[in-house]
Order: C-alpha cells, then structure tokens, then sequence
C-alpha cells in the first residue's frame, strides 16, 4: 500500500478514475496520476445510454468485452471496475463526492466535450484531465504563428520535430472493489478484448510491419494490423504502439505516417467541431448532391455491381472492419459515382465499424469527397475496376466476400459484366449478381460537373 496522503479533509486521499476510450491500465496518464498521487482509487465506467444505444451491432459487444477485461485486470490487482448505468453527467458528479480528487483522459468529439464540460461544472473541484488517447495533445502541434494546422504535411514535419510531454509513472494505490451495476450480457466480440488482445495483435503487426509500405494496400493479404480498433477503445496507448513500432525502415516510417493521420485529425475536430455536419472548404456547401435511396441501400448491401465495392461492404456488414483502401474506394463509389452525400457513408460507416472513431471517421470521409482539410482533390475519382485489379490482382478478396464470384477466376472477377459466358460457370448476371448500377465513365463525369459547378 502507498504511504498515505492527506486530503483536504484530513484523513485518507481518495480519488476517482473515469474510464472512457482508455480502456487499459498500461501507459495511461489518468490512471497513473491518480494511483500515484493518492491513496485509494475508484475505477469507474459509465455505461452511457446515449452511446450504448448508438454503438452498432459490432462495436457494442466489443465495448463490453473490453470493459469486462479491464475488470478482470482490476481484480488481479485486488479491486473491480465500478460499473454503472445512465447518463454520465449524473453518474459522475455524484460519485466524486465520495473521492477529493476526479481524473479522466479527455477525447475531441462534440458529445464528449459537451458532456465533460457538463460534468466538470458539477463536481467540486477541478478535474485532472490527460491526453492519453493521442501521441500529441491538441495545441501541441502548432504553426510558427500558434494555429493549427490545416495540411497534413507540415503537422507531420511539426509533429515528428517535438518531444512528447511525459506521462507520469503509476502508483500503488488500494483499488476500491465494488463491481456495481454490472456488464451488459452481449454477444461475442469479433476481436480478442482488452489489453491481452491488443498486445497479441501488436506482435502480429511485428510479423509484417517492415513491409507495411508495399503490402498495406493489398486486401487480399490481410497485411494489416487492426489495431486502429485498440486505438478506438483504448485497449493500447499510442505511443506504446509507436514505441514498440518505431520508424526503422520504409515499412514502419508508412505505419508510424498512419498513427499521425490519426492525431491530425483529432486536433482539427476539437478545433472545427462543425466538420462532422458541414464541409470544412465552403466552396463545396453548396453540391448539388442526388437523393437516390435505391442506390445508397444497394451500396449499403453490397450490391452495386461492382465486386470489390461490395466485398468491403459485406465485410463490413459482417465483421464491424473493412480494408482502408477498400474504404477509399467503397467511398468514393458512394460520393463520386453515385453522388450521394458524404454525410450518409460518414453515418454508415460510423454505425457498423468497429474502430468507428468520429474524427477519423469524419477526416476520411471528407477527405474522399475533396470537402476536407487536405483533401483528395475533387478531380480523383477511383476507378473501382482498375483499383480492383491493382490491390486484388486474383480476386481473392471478391471472393472471400462475394460467393456467388467464387468460381470466377481473375481477371472476370474483377468486372463480370465484360466477361463472356464462359468466363461466369453458373453465373447468370441479373439474377445471381446485378448488373453495375451505374456505369462509371459517365458517373465520373457527372461528379466533375458537379464539383466544377459547387465551385464557381
């Protein structure tokens, strides 16, 4: 047991931890401040109804899972995880009055920084908050002129140039053991849980991470790491990803790139939290965008004709994750040749994906659509076919998650409606696999039209 420290009461210093998208004991400042600075420590969880409700068919039983590991690490060190249910802005003020002291690790969505205004404006004192969920903190990574940054490149110069803040070392606080509430009873989560499960996957990264620069792109290998969902939970810090990875070699620089994608667009939703409704360059609010309910439900089905469009969404469906280049491509089909707002995909893919994180989300996204910071420009249309044959020369990929393509071989697997008979054993287009439902060349030049006219 530490030595005891006196609180402002006079007896045993008591604090509280709210456990959010950290969910991990390792690496994380929160809890490590409060163990080492105090005698007692409450690890609580809210099981926040809002968010509980939105979490998806994928993302909410991977959130119990991870809460219930972080419980099970809990109870190795003596204590549990408070568990409670409702809205955090009561639970939390009225479990601090037990504590002298509240610690949390901030995050950068809208509803989250509304929601710990509201909760730091009904506690008692002020409370310690960390950034344990970036490399960088926002206003870090700061021009010459004390702005943030609106290109990629340049953060990226800045955020390499700078030393991280340090975090503080953990204590050996007495850990309270009132489990309360309870955890939701949910399916089984797709991935492995908690902090075991993240550390399992950062070793497979280990396997294939020096060839991430040639590989990442390639669907068909599965050359990627899927930590993006321990990010996403907090079941790992980032800079222990980025510690044990480092950027020796072409392969881990490109992952390492990757990782400070994600802090510039952390910094830009905190400071432009508008992004996630409005199109961050002005020229493009006023798109003159198709309201085609047929086509955004084939795209959400995984039935636009085009293979490798539908294999990400079907594997999106099914596993909560989707191949990042395969989301580029999925994305633009939906913007580009469709010319559906961005706002619908953003939504979409926010509900079903696992690592559904609102300002990577979101970044991405408008980025796709040519809205964003540093953003693709409007002229960059993916070609599905031409991306298809290039990431997935075999059709692997296709066929993994398109069955009725499976006995097409390569290269009609990749636009089956060019194929002749005998290149489609069994397969009647229309009635085993549609027909496109758009035809490309024409699409893309209705979006240059369009984005020629949105901007002037």
């Amino acid at each position: 047991m530490a030595a005891q420290k006196t609180s402002l009461r006079g007896c045993i210093s008591k604090a509280l931890v709210w456990f959010r998208r950290d969910l991990r004991l390792t690496d994380n400042p929160a809890w490590n401040s409060a163990t080492a600075l105090h005698d007692e420590v409450t690890a609580l969880f809210v099981f926040d109804q809002r968010l509980w409700r939105s979490a998806g068919p994928h993302r909410g039983p991977q959130l119990a899972a991870n809460v219930r590991a972080l419980d099970a690490d809990l109870a190795r060190l003596g204590g549990r995880l408070l568990v409670r249910h409702g809205s955090p802005t009561q639970v939390v003020p009225r479990e601090a009055r037990r504590v002298d002291a509240v610690y949390w690790n901030a995050d950068v969505s809208p509803y989250s920084t509304m929601r710990d205004t509201r909760v730091s404006a009904s506690i008692a004192a002020a409370p310690f908050v960390s950034w344990g969920t970036l490399a960088h903190p926002p206003g870090a990574v700061i021009t010459e002129a004390g702005a943030g940054y609106k290109v990629f490149t340049p953060f990226y110069k800045r955020w390499r140039a700078i030393s991280w803040d340090p975090w503080p070392a953990p204590g050996q606080a007495v850990i309270g053991a009132d489990p309360g509430d309870g955890i939701p009873e949910t399916a089984d989560p797709i991935v492995a849980p908690g902090e075991l499960g993240a550390l399992q996957r950062l070793d497979d990264l280990q396997e294939v991470v020096d060839d991430y620069h040639e590989l990442r792109d390639r669907p068909d290998l599965d050359a990627t790491s899927r930590l993006s969902i321990d990010l996403k939970f907090g079941t790992i810090s980032p800079r222990l990803l980025l510690g044990e990875v480092g950027d020796d070699g072409e392969g881990r620089q490109a992952f390492t790139r990757q990782l400070v994608w994600r802090d510039f667009y952390a910094h830009l939703l905190l400071g432009e939290p508008r992004l996630t409704k409005e199109e961050m360059q002005p020229a493009y609010r006023s798109m003159k965008w198709i309201e085609d309910t047929e086509g955004l439900e084939a795209w959400k089905q995984g039935r636009t004709g085009y293979p490798l469009v539908d294999a990400g969404m079907r594997q999106l469906a099914t596993e909560g994750y989707m191949h990042n280049r395969v989301r580029m491509i999925a994305a633009s089909f939906l913007v580009k040749d469709l010319l559906i707002d961005w706002r619908y995909g953003e939504r979409h893919f926010r509900q079903l994906l696992l690592d559904g994180d609102i300002s990577q989300n979101v970044g991405n996204w408008q980025w796709v659509a040519g809205t964003g910071a540093d953003a693709a420009p409007y002229f960059r249309v993916f070609n599905p076919v031409t991306q298809s044959l290039k990431f997935d020369p075999a059709g692997d990929y296709i066929r993994r998650w398109v069955p009725e393509l499976a006995q097409v071989s390569s290269p009609a697997v990749h636009a089956p409606w060019k194929a002749g008979p005998e290149a489609l054993p069994g397969l009647e287009l229309r009635r085993d696999y549609p027909l496109p439902i758009v035809e490309h060349a024409q699409a893309r030049l209705r979006a240059l039209d369009a984005y020629k006219a949105a901007r002037g």
